[in-house]
């Protein structure tokens, strides 16, 4: 008998994927919002000779994560004598424009604190390459290597920092992968879904995290009411602008919240509500200059991952990631870790999101959706039996959660072998949720593929037990109507086997195995022509969803990384 694993998305279909990481601008207006930060006087190609026009720009930080001013920025072409320097503007940004394509050394120092080396690639593909340089991470830095750090520098011990750099990205048009092509799709299927988990205790960050808890108090009406009366009022703008957000009705908070920065501009929450609006109504880059001038006025790990979301939705992955990195030094929370390593992950920087979500997962043992993360990038990077050990672990904090079932379901289809501990926790699955049809499907599918040929006729009557149970809960479940087609045409009972692959491609049209299976059933009972046109569906449908599959990928950049040692190169996993 044999085991199709189809596409884990005809089987439930993904969660949503969240709005900031499909949200694309041009790359013109893109590198128009980038030249905000560029400093008027610009360095030039250090060896003089003709460039290619190209531009590494970024910013300078202290220890504190702040911007650092009037930083010495130093800047040589590997293989080529001569360096070149600048200092950075008031924001501490730096630029070095008309540069030749190649690897770059850069660094930057100040009052005696240097940063570390970072290894660039300037490439005429893609946008300027960025950069972030942190003063007195060098490991020389002033006399007193022990010198005091902030609170949040020091809850991350030294052996924990990461061994690489993320310095740029690339178009990610061929991706390879480890294993089959199933797995690659499931791979990313999985970093889809990973993205969009929310922490177990359903606790919210943005603008429930920002809030006072006034606002709940306060009714419209009662609101309305107090700025009818005194329209100058700040606080009443700012609690209705906040009432309105808390709800959604980001159109209507927008004024009000404006009015109110402009009634206080030295008051954070404001600005910080206010880009949480913009953000809300999809106007990203008014969104995103707020938090630039949040940002001036001194980073917090909230700010930098708003503006790490914002970056993501508007393009930027290599700016987004830089800031996530940023909020996780000022403050190694589980929403930052998973924001940081989610990020990378989306990026195909596999083995640099293993190292970030094993950190999490180490700092956060409780957490699921850490641990669940975790298995998605160690899946990713072929350790299946690692992952799905994760999986395992995520669903043993919480049993009723069917996240982490899910996800070791669908890696069972696409591992090459059975996976360890994942049929055993898909029993408990069913056993905790007997009503729920995937449940039923995936644990029939783990059994089926722990069996080589299923001699045992218990095994098969359970099989087919179960996925009868799948249909008979959710008559659409496509993927359940193709296996018991499968396990009765490894029976013969090719009539039996047609009626179920036409029930399967009646709920989901767009199942190619259906289609194929169906045209191999009536090869099998001498239809010719039926056949014919089954497998014909079957390429036809195929080719379209390869088409999409490739221009997808297409839209994904992906990090060019540097690892101490090593040469600086894009991960395709």
């Amino acid at each position: 008998m044999s085991f199709i694993a189809t596409g884990p998305h005809n089987v439930r279909p993904s969660p949503q994927a969240s709005a900031r990481r499909r949200i694309r601008i041009t790359h013109a207006f893109v590198a128009a919002l980038l030249c905000l930060s560029i400093p008027p006087a610009v360095a030039q190609h250090p060896s003089g000779q003709p460039s290619d026009g190209l531009t590494i720009q970024g910013t300078v930080l202290d220890a504190a994560g702040k911007t650092a001013a009037d930083a010495l920025v130093r800047l040589e072409q590997k293989g080529v004598a001569g360096a070149v320097e600048t200092r950075t503007n008031a924001a501490g940004a730096f630029a070095f424009s008309a540069l030749k394509a190649g690897s770059y050394a850069l660094s930057a120092e100040k009052s005696g604190l240097r940063s570390r080396v970072a290894d660039v690639v300037a490439s005429p593909q893609g946008d300027p390459t960025q950069v972030r340089l942190v003063l007195g991470d060098a490991g020389g830095g002033p006399s007193d290597p022990g010198a005091s750090r902030s609170s949040a520098t020091q809850a991350m011990e030294f052996e924990d920092k990461p061994n690489f750099t993320i310095a740029g990205v690339t178009d990610w048009t061929a991706a390879g992968g480890h294993g089959s092509d199933s797995s690659l799709r499931t791979s990313e299927a999985l970093v889809r879904e990973t993205v969009t988990l929310k922490p177990q205790d359903g606790v919210e960050r943005a603008a429930s995290s920002s809030s006072s808890g006034s606002e709940s108090n306060d009714s419209e009406g009662k609101l309305r009411e107090r700025l009818a009366g005194a329209p100058g009022d700040a606080e009443a703008n700012h609690r209705l602008g906040k009432l309105y957000l808390l709800a959604g009705r980001y159109a209507e908070a927008i004024p009000l919240l404006k009015t109110a920065c402009t009634l206080d501009p030295g008051n954070q929450e404001d600005e910080f509500d206010l880009a949480l609006a913009f953000k809300g109504a999809g106007d990203l880059a008014q969104a995103r200059q707020h938090v630039r001038q949040l940002l001036a006025q001194g980073k917090t790990a909230e700010f930098d991952r708003l503006a790490g979301e914002l970056d993501e939705a508007l393009g930027d992955p290599l700016a987004a990631v830089h800031e996530y990195e940023l909020a996780v030094r000022m403050d190694p929370s589980e929403q930052n870790y998973f924001e940081w390593g989610s990020e990378l992950l989306v990026h195909r920087a596999v083995w640099q999101a293993q190292e970030v979500f094993q950190q999490g997962a180490k700092a956060y043992p409780k957490s699921a959706r850490m641990l669940s993360a975790l298995g998605a990038a160690l899946f990713a990077g072929a350790r299946y039996d690692e992952a799905a050990q994760r999986f395992c672990d995520a669903s043993d904090l919480n049993p009723a959660d069917p996240e982490p079932y899910i996800f070791m379901g669908k890696i069972e289809m696409a591992a090459p072998n059975p996976l360890t501990c994942v049929e055993q926790k898909l029993a408990r699955f069913v056993d905790e949720q007997p009503g729920n049809a995937l449940a039923n499907y995936l644990y029939a599918i783990a059994l089926w593929k722990g069996q080589e040929q299923l001699a045992d006729e218990r095994v098969v009557q359970r099989v087919e037990s179960l996925l009868s149970q799948a249909v008979a809960i959710d008559a659409k479940c496509g993927d359940a109507y193709l296996q018991l087609g499968i396990l009765y045409a490894s029976q013969t009972n090719y009539q039996k086997a047609i009626s179920f692959y036409g029930k399967a491609i009646e709920v989901s049209p767009q199942l190619a195995d259906a289609h194929y299976r169906l045209g191999v059933a009536y090869d099998r009972l001498g239809e010719p022509d039926k056949a014919q046109k089954e497998f014909q569906l079957h390429d036809e449908i195929k080719k379209q969803q390869a088409a999409a599959i490739e221009q997808e990928r297409r839209e994904v950049k992906q990090f060019l990384v540097v690892v101490p040692g090593q040469p600086t190169y894009p991960l395709t996993h």
